[in-house]
């Protein structure tokens, strides 16, 4: 597998994205999805961008629940534990 890191210039200076020639996305293209980083993968003919290939963003729905009894909660949540005077009058 042929993956090359793009160079600094004026093509490439929008993105950090691995590329790939068409013809190797195309015989690989399934495990390459399982694969894909966040920073997904430009896909190149002749050297030249033709698609870039990015993961499906996750919404945050997903997210509510995810750390469900992963976390304790021990004591006063609401307090910081430490006594102190106010200097306001009521």
């Amino acid at each position: 597998m042929t993956i090359h890191m793009p160079l600094a210039g004026p093509a490439t200076s929008r993105t950090t994205s691995p590329t790939i020639p068409v013809s190797e996305f195309k015989s690989r293209c399934l495990a390459m999805l399982k694969e894909l980083g966040p920073e997904g993968l430009i896909v190149t003919r002749r050297g030249e961008p033709v698609a870039m290939v990015v993961p499906y963003p996750v919404g945050p729905a997903s997210l509510i629940g995810g750390m469900r009894d992963e976390l304790e909660i021990r004591g006063d949540i609401l307090s910081t534990g430490i006594r102190w005077e106010s200097d306001a009058e009521p």
